[in-house]
């Protein structure tokens, strides 16, 4: 008996134990959930929540003309959290009832694969109850505006579970044009205007509360609230205009593809504001293959002919005269030990100045810089600063080199130094200088900052403009100055450049180049040849200057100048001279008159048709049964059709044309018409023949 309730008491006290342990943890597990649970699930998200800094959209960088020429675009991962409650009720009602229109609308939205597997990639999803799920990456705006319409998508994040990521991209929605002006801001090693303006584009980061999910992904514990909202980067407009730069890039590449070249720059200045229109820089990275890789408007070199400029304002700033006499000695002068060549032996020996400027002469260019300079050297280098050929051309684009002029006292100084200099050679400065320099003598000596940014706007609001900036001085006397304009004419027009502009609308000014370059540690071995034409247009009322600089292969057969950078030269001017200048010129007022032209007008084939069929009027027609647009003749009483051609990158002619058909016809290419008088076309800016692009403006004289 004692056995027995010795046994019973061991058990009932057991029992109360245990009792009192699962009411202990009852108990305890109460004040966690209920006391405690506020500092506990704070602790668990702090584990899993944290600030993290939203980076700042950065402004947009405009053209002139107002395009996007780098700007942000939104992109967007989708993530689905299959396990929210909605989607699992009544045995996931919600989600059976809309997977299949889903998958018809994912199908024809991304094209990527049929609706089928759409469907069995997201049911496999929710029977795992991914809790997210990482389902589309990288999509664009418009994807992501059509995605969030779809079914179940619709429903918003708590019921369907979807979670878009937003992130902003930068793009240059013109690709590779002006890439190393304008520059992309996608990593630490920002280029161009992007890094020159870093501080106004990149605005100010935000703070905000995330949640990490699966595969490192983070998510905002409250969509669209911040610590800290960041704030967008303020807008620039630059100079560049988009037509200007398109097609200073294609006739310095295709200059570039033709010769093999290794480098070329090629760039616009307005000459009355310092406006940098275009900057082309092109380098070889496979054969035939040319991209944006460095900024070689900015990175000194040898500047070779073109510099003979500076030679002869010097020399004229000292009395000389263009018609003065000077020995060019044949074409090979000796000096000091070395040799002095002009490109050709010529066997000229008297000539004035003016004849060896505009033929180029290295021994005419040498001779002024010894007959003048030599006795006292400083005469030389105080034209060279008042030329801020000592100084950067403070051009609002990071990474300028610094001009490397060799002074008296210099370790290398010598007594060819400045006979050398006096043709181009034992000096570097940037393209940028050279072209700076071009365009004062342009601008009637007045010497303009060259700039690439207009203003600085904030939300369509302008913050600050930037004006043309005119240094205070003239760089050379009234009557330099017309002398020089007299040379450099004469260049184009009896020297190195005349078989360039023979029959031109227009008058040029310029100086060709053409300049042995060292190739690194080979020196001169390789024969490379920098051809180069800087000059400006129209002579009598300069509006732009142009500097076109290329560096060829080794031992390359066309590398002179003229036949080089020329060409790039003219085919620019001609473009900018055809829709800028040419349009700006008053038209001569036109009067009603009698209209003779009856039986000489280009219209399409099926009104000449329809015409003659009406009228009773018998007609020759020689085109086939494909031709849409014809000219037409009078032949005694009948009208003679012929075959009208309209080429699709080239400027056909429209003269004759009624203003319906030339606004078709144009329009059609993409080209900007405007319209003086009415009637027929008499008169088209853009010449037949002449290659187009879309955007580009014509105007266009009716009789």
């Amino acid at each position: 008996m004692d056995v027995k309730r010795d046994i019973l008491w061991r058990v009932y006290l057991s029992y109360v134990l245990i009792i009192g342990v699962c009411i202990a943890i009852l108990g305890k597990a109460f004040y966690i959930q209920q006391v405690q649970g506020k500092y506990w699930r704070g602790l668990s998200d702090s584990l899993h929540q944290r600030i993290v800094e939203i980076p700042a959209a950065r402004g947009t960088i405009y053209s002139e003309d107002g395009q996007m020429l780098s700007t942000n675009i939104p992109q967007f991962d989708i993530l689905i959290d299959f396990r929210v409650d909605p989607l699992h009720e009544k045995q996931g009602k919600l989600f059976r009832e809309n997977i299949d229109s889903l998958s018809i609308g994912l199908a024809n939205l991304f094209a990527d694969q049929s609706a089928e597997k759409y469907k069995e990639e997201l049911t496999k999803g929710f029977e795992a109850a991914e809790p997210n799920y990482e389902f589309k990456k990288k999509i664009n705006y418009r994807q992501y505006l059509s995605i969030i319409k779809l079914p179940l998508f619709k429903l918003g994040r708590y019921k369907s579970g979807m979670i878009a990521v937003e992130k902003n991209v930068r793009l240059n929605p013109y690709e590779n044009i002006g890439y190393r002006t304008i520059g992309l801001a996608r990593d630490e090693n920002k280029v161009g205007l992007e890094k020159s303006y870093d501080t106004v584009l990149s605005g100010r980061n935000g703070r905000q509360l995330v949640r990490a999910i699966a595969g490192g992904v983070t998510v905002p514990v409250q969509e669209g609230e911040f610590e800290i909202a960041p704030e967008t980067g303020k807008d620039i407009v630059s100079t560049i205009d988009v037509f200007i730069q398109e097609i200073t890039e294609s006739a310095l590449k295709k200059m570039m593809i033709q010769n093999d070249a290794r480098t070329g720059v090629a760039m616009v200045m307005e000459v009355k504001t310092g406006k940098i229109k275009a900057i082309a820089n092109l380098g070889k990275i496979a054969d035939g293959v040319y991209t944006e890789d460095l900024n070689y408007s900015t990175r000194v070199t040898e500047p070779g002919s073109t510099f003979k400029l500076v030679t002869l304002l010097t020399a004229l700033e000292q009395g000389v005269k263009l018609e003065d006499k000077i020995n060019l000695e044949g074409g090979i002068w000796n000096y000091a030990g070395r040799t002095v060549k002009d490109a050709e032996a010529h066997g000229k020996h008297e000539a004035t100045v003016l004849e060896a400027f505009e033929e180029s002469s290295n021994v005419g260019m040498a001779k002024l810089a010894v007959n003048h300079f030599v006795p006292n050297p400083q005469m030389y280098y105080k034209q060279l600063s008042k030329f801020r050929l000592d100084s950067t051309s403070g051009i609002d684009l990071m990474g300028e080199g610094r001009p490397q002029i060799t002074r008296p006292g210099d370790k290398v100084w010598a007594a060819t130094t400045l006979p050398w200099m006096g043709f181009g050679y034992a000096v570097a400065i940037a393209p940028i200088q050279t072209l700076t320099l071009y365009n004062s003598i342009a601008n009637g000596g007045i010497m303009m900052r060259p700039y690439l940014v207009n203003a600085i706007k904030e939300e369509g609001k302008v913050l600050k403009t930037m004006s043309p900036k005119a240094y205070p001085w003239s760089v050379c006397s009234p009557s330099t100055l017309q002398q020089a304009r007299i040379a450099l004419e004469g260049v184009c027009l009896n020297g190195t450049a005349k078989r360039l502009f023979p029959n031109s609308l227009y008058k040029v000014a310029g100086k060709t180049g053409t300049a042995l370059v060292a190739d690194g540690n080979r020196g001169y071995a390789d024969a490379i040849f920098q051809s180069s034409f800087v000059g400006y247009f129209p002579a009598e009322n300069p509006q732009y200057t142009i500097a076109v600089i290329i560096i060829n292969h080794p031992h390359a057969a066309n590398h002179f100048g003229a036949s080089v950078a020329g060409p790039v030269w003219k085919e620019i001017a001609d473009r900018l001279y055809s829709t800028y200048i040419q349009n700006k010129m008053d038209i001569a007022p036109s009067f009603k008159t009698k209209d003779s032209s009856l039986y000489t007008y280009s219209a399409s084939k099926i009104s000449i048709q329809t015409i003659a069929k009406q009228l009773a009027i018998p007609y020759q027609d020689s085109t086939t049964a494909k031709t849409d647009w014809v000219n037409v003749q009078g032949l005694a009483n009948k009208m003679k059709v012929a075959e009208q051609k309209i080429a699709d990158t080239s400027m056909p002619n429209i003269v004759g044309m009624k203003l319906k058909d030339a606004l078709f016809v144009c329009e059609k290419k993409g080209l900007i018409v405007k319209c003086v008088g009415k009637g027929k076309v008499v008169n088209q800016s853009i010449a037949q023949g002449v290659t187009i692009i879309k955007g580009q403006q014509i105007q266009l004289q009716l009789n």
